[in-house]
């Protein structure tokens, strides 16, 4: 897709440009500014906001706006394989301990044995590949280990472990509405740390996702006190998790991947771990357990729930924050969808509403009025691009938009028939 003005509108296009970068003050050529994210450009915009003639003679407003602007939204072939990546491996690590932890049960175990085998993985990459060398810039001392992982790596054992316990007794659906408030939890604790400022907007935007929640927790037919407040415990660890990484490696000038962090983390979590299965659940493990599963599917098991880290490592730097937040909402619906084809897990209708007002909450707060409406024109835009690859001609956004609508209507119809089944 170029980004050239069409012959004819040349001269006026090149006007309103210039007037579009006079407007922001030389925005796009200060060298501080120049290809980072859109939501810049939007902090910057007139008052009245971009009036539609700056975009005469592009093929698309994202195009007018150049790189810095469009880059942010539109994804690439690189990209796409990358999020479908991380899609799979995260999913298929909830579906996976869901139907081992129900076929042999012992959830700390199997939580303890995905961080030895982390462990050992994250050692060879280390030794073997360059996957790992960002670790030689973090000064890791006996005093940050102490004052740093050590607490880090204790919340993240508690928000593991809670995780696989609550799928003893709650349905993956049920578990991924749940998380759907994980956000309240990490602002509030984010208040009461003073990492952030508390805002009515932000408080008023929660309440909406607690509601939806609420209603969801209403909605539900097999609804278990216990998993419920497993549930809460694991949110609650992981919110507590973020906010000390926040506070503690960021205050020590340190940044970690995910696949850095797994590798500081995972021995810390593996120990904890194993000193909470012994008391609690060796004493009822049996070899003939580990046989009902078996150990090649348990090698593979981990191997995935590894995999899921390394995909996050490649994804982070090839996409936006936008991108990543419609991606994990489009991966939680796609994952209740299976689940509901797997298990024949019953929800309810009141359920389906309370998840999708969560979800409009979740999306609100973490993107923005102004990121989404990007996103919207982002969506369209590659909509019209594949249906001109397929019918050979190039549909308007209108039909773009119809196309959109129509199966935004059938995926929410396939699961109000899922609900109501």
């Amino acid at each position: 897709m170029s980004a050239t003005p069409t012959s004819e509108a040349d001269s006026k296009a090149d006007t309103m440009v210039d007037e579009m970068t006079d407007a922001t003050d030389g925005l796009l050529d200060d060298p501080e500014v120049a290809g980072k994210p859109g939501d810049l450009l939007l902090e910057h915009q007139p008052a009245k906001g971009w009036h539609p003639a700056y975009f005469v003679g592009y093929e698309s407003p994202l195009d007018a706006l150049g790189p810095a602007f469009g880059s942010d939204i539109l994804l690439t072939r690189r990209t796409c394989a990358l999020d479908s990546a991380w899609i799979f491996f995260s999913n298929t690590t909830i579906l996976f301990n869901k139907w081992i932890i129900d076929t042999a049960g012992f959830p700390v175990i199997l939580t303890a044995w995905h961080l030895v085998f982390s462990t050992i993985a994250t050692q060879l990459l280390a030794r073997y590949t360059t996957l790992l060398d960002s670790r030689h810039a973090i000064p890791i001392t006996a005093r940050l280990y102490i004052r740093t992982i050590f607490p880090i790596g204790f919340l993240y054992s508690g928000s593991l472990v809670c995780s696989n316990l609550v799928y003893l007794y709650l349905s993956i659906p049920f578990i991924q509405m749940l998380k759907s408030g994980a956000p309240v939890a990490v602002l509030f604790t984010s208040w009461a740390f003073r990492v952030a400022e508390p805002s009515m907007p932000a408080f008023i935007n929660v309440l909406v996702i607690v509601a939806g929640v609420a209603l969801a927790s209403i909605g539900e037919i097999h609804f278990s006190f216990i998993g419920f407040l497993y549930q809460l415990g694991g949110i609650a660890f992981e919110a507590v998790r973020l906010v000390m990484i926040q506070i503690m490696l960021s205050a020590e000038g340190l940044r970690m991947d995910p696949l850095v962090s797994l590798y500081y983390f995972a021995p810390v979590c593996a120990v904890m771990n194993i000193l909470v299965a012994v008391p609690s659940e060796m004493p009822r493990f049996r070899w003939a357990d580990l046989a009902a599963v078996g150990f090649p599917v348990l090698f593979l098991n981990a191997l995935v729930a590894f995999l899921l880290n390394v995909s996050s490592v490649f994804l982070i730097g090839r996409t936006s924050g936008l991108v990543m937040t419609l991606t994990g909402i489009f991966k939680n619906i796609l994952l209740i969808i299976v689940s509901l084809l797997l298990w024949r897990t019953e929800i309810t209708l009141l359920q389906s509403i309370g998840y999708g007002i969560a979800l409009a909450g979740l999306t609100y707060y973490s993107l923005g009025y102004d990121q989404i409406a990007i996103a919207g024109t982002a969506v369209v835009e590659q909509t019209a691009n594949a249906m001109a690859s397929f019918t050979g001609r190039s549909p308007s956004n209108a039909e773009a938009r119809k196309l959109l609508i129509i199966v935004c209507a059938a995926i929410s119809s396939l699961v109000l028939v899922m609900a109501l089944w």
